[in-house]
Protein backbone atom coordinates (compact mmCIF):
# COMPACT_ATOMS: atom_id res chain seq x y z
CA UNK A 1 0.00 0.00 0.00
CA UNK A 2 1.53 3.34 -1.07
CA UNK A 3 1.85 6.31 1.79
CA UNK A 4 -1.09 7.86 0.04
CA UNK A 5 -3.42 5.48 -0.09
CA UNK A 6 -3.02 4.94 3.68
CA UNK A 7 -3.46 8.20 3.94
CA UNK A 8 -6.48 8.49 2.33
CA UNK A 9 -7.78 5.59 4.27
CA UNK A 10 -6.80 7.02 7.61
CA UNK A 11 -8.80 10.47 6.76
CA UNK A 12 -11.61 7.87 5.79
CA UNK A 13 -11.84 6.36 8.91
CA UNK A 14 -11.55 9.39 10.98
CA UNK A 15 -14.11 11.10 8.96
CA UNK A 16 -16.52 8.36 9.51
CA UNK A 17 -15.67 7.87 13.15
CA UNK A 18 -16.82 11.48 13.43
CA UNK A 19 -19.54 11.33 11.86
CA UNK A 20 -21.08 8.54 13.71
CA UNK A 21 -22.36 5.40 12.26
CA UNK A 22 -25.58 5.00 15.24
CA UNK A 23 -23.55 1.51 15.83
CA UNK A 24 -22.50 0.59 19.16
CA UNK A 25 -19.31 2.43 19.91
CA UNK A 26 -16.23 -0.24 19.81
CA UNK A 27 -14.98 -0.99 23.28
CA UNK A 28 -13.44 2.04 24.34
CA UNK A 29 -14.67 5.60 25.63
CA UNK A 30 -17.98 6.32 27.35
CA UNK A 31 -19.91 8.75 25.02
CA UNK A 32 -23.24 10.39 26.40
CA UNK A 33 -26.02 10.54 24.49
CA UNK A 34 -28.72 12.20 25.94
CA UNK A 35 -29.70 14.65 28.24
CA UNK A 36 -32.81 15.74 30.43
CA UNK A 37 -33.10 17.68 33.49
CA UNK A 38 -36.19 18.65 35.37
CA UNK A 39 -35.49 21.60 37.68
CA UNK A 40 -37.25 23.52 40.79
CA UNK A 41 -36.35 25.88 42.87
CA UNK A 42 -32.42 25.64 41.70
CA UNK A 43 -32.34 21.75 42.53
CA UNK A 44 -31.99 19.24 39.13
CA UNK A 45 -33.16 15.53 38.93
CA UNK A 46 -30.91 14.82 35.16
CA UNK A 47 -31.51 11.74 33.54
CA UNK A 48 -28.70 10.71 31.48
CA UNK A 49 -28.17 8.62 28.14
CA UNK A 50 -24.80 6.65 27.93
CA UNK A 51 -23.78 4.37 25.28
CA UNK A 52 -20.55 2.38 25.64
CA UNK A 53 -19.68 -1.04 24.40
CA UNK A 54 -19.84 -2.61 27.77
CA UNK A 55 -17.41 -6.07 28.03
CA UNK A 56 -17.53 -7.07 31.38
CA UNK A 57 -16.81 -5.57 35.25
CA UNK A 58 -13.18 -5.01 34.42
CA UNK A 59 -14.39 -2.65 31.40
CA UNK A 60 -17.56 -0.84 31.85
CA UNK A 61 -19.43 2.80 31.77
CA UNK A 62 -19.24 3.05 35.50
CA UNK A 63 -20.04 6.91 35.96
CA UNK A 64 -21.30 10.10 34.73
CA UNK A 65 -20.76 13.25 35.98
CA UNK A 66 -22.84 16.78 36.07
CA UNK A 67 -20.38 19.75 36.11
CA UNK A 68 -20.42 23.50 36.30
CA UNK A 69 -19.22 25.53 33.13
CA UNK A 70 -16.41 26.43 35.64
CA UNK A 71 -15.30 22.24 35.69
CA UNK A 72 -17.19 22.18 39.21
CA UNK A 73 -18.29 18.30 39.65
CA UNK A 74 -21.97 18.78 40.58
CA UNK A 75 -22.86 15.44 40.69
CA UNK A 76 -21.91 11.90 39.98
CA UNK A 77 -23.66 9.05 39.23
CA UNK A 78 -21.93 5.97 40.02
CA UNK A 79 -22.58 2.68 37.15
CA UNK A 80 -22.24 -0.14 39.92
CA UNK A 81 -22.28 -2.77 36.94
CA UNK A 82 -21.68 -3.49 33.04
CA UNK A 83 -24.76 -3.00 30.67
CA UNK A 84 -23.47 -5.69 27.90
CA UNK A 85 -27.25 -6.04 26.61
CA UNK A 86 -28.98 -2.73 27.27
CA UNK A 87 -27.27 0.20 25.18
CA UNK A 88 -27.67 2.85 25.05
CA UNK A 89 -28.90 2.79 28.74
CA UNK A 90 -30.36 5.70 30.99
CA UNK A 91 -29.74 6.60 34.57
CA UNK A 92 -31.34 9.30 36.68
CA UNK A 93 -29.17 11.66 39.10
CA UNK A 94 -31.53 12.87 41.38
CA UNK A 95 -30.79 16.43 44.35
CA UNK A 96 -28.75 18.32 41.98
CA UNK A 97 -28.29 21.69 43.39
CA UNK A 98 -27.39 23.65 40.82
CA UNK A 99 -25.63 27.28 41.66
CA UNK A 100 -26.74 30.80 41.60
CA UNK A 101 -25.83 31.77 38.39
CA UNK A 102 -25.09 28.98 36.72
CA UNK A 103 -27.76 28.84 33.07
CA UNK A 104 -25.99 25.58 31.60
CA UNK A 105 -24.03 22.49 32.89
CA UNK A 106 -21.62 19.47 30.43
CA UNK A 107 -22.18 15.62 30.88
CA UNK A 108 -19.52 13.38 30.90
CA UNK A 109 -19.14 9.84 31.17
CA UNK A 110 -16.22 7.50 32.38
CA UNK A 111 -15.52 4.15 31.71
CA UNK A 112 -13.38 1.94 33.73
CA UNK A 113 -10.63 0.97 31.31
CA UNK A 114 -10.06 4.74 29.13
CA UNK A 115 -11.49 7.28 32.30
CA UNK A 116 -12.68 10.21 30.29
CA UNK A 117 -12.50 11.37 26.81
CA UNK A 118 -15.76 10.70 25.74
CA UNK A 119 -19.10 12.48 23.73
CA UNK A 120 -20.13 15.32 26.14
CA UNK A 121 -23.03 17.42 26.07
CA UNK A 122 -23.84 21.07 27.20
CA UNK A 123 -27.00 21.57 28.47
CA UNK A 124 -28.46 24.84 28.85
CA UNK A 125 -31.07 25.26 31.94
CA UNK A 126 -33.47 27.60 32.32
CA UNK A 127 -34.02 28.19 36.06
CA UNK A 128 -36.83 30.89 36.36
CA UNK A 129 -39.76 31.11 39.07
CA UNK A 130 -40.21 27.15 39.06
CA UNK A 131 -40.10 24.32 36.58
CA UNK A 132 -38.08 24.08 33.79
CA UNK A 133 -37.25 21.42 31.49
CA UNK A 134 -34.84 21.45 28.64
CA UNK A 135 -33.30 18.22 26.65
CA UNK A 136 -30.44 17.74 24.44
CA UNK A 137 -29.29 14.88 22.66
CA UNK A 138 -26.32 13.62 20.17
CA UNK A 139 -27.80 13.93 16.69
CA UNK A 140 -25.79 11.60 15.43
CA UNK A 141 -26.55 9.22 17.29
CA UNK A 142 -30.16 8.85 16.63
CA UNK A 143 -30.92 7.86 20.20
Amino acid sequence: MTRRAALVGLVAVAWLAALGTGLPAAAGLADVVSVRAHCEEGVCVFSVAVRHADEDFEHYADRYEVLAPDGTVLGTRVLAHPHVNEQPFTRLLPGIRIPEGVDRVRVRAHDSRHGLGGHELELRLALPDGDAQVAAERAAEGS
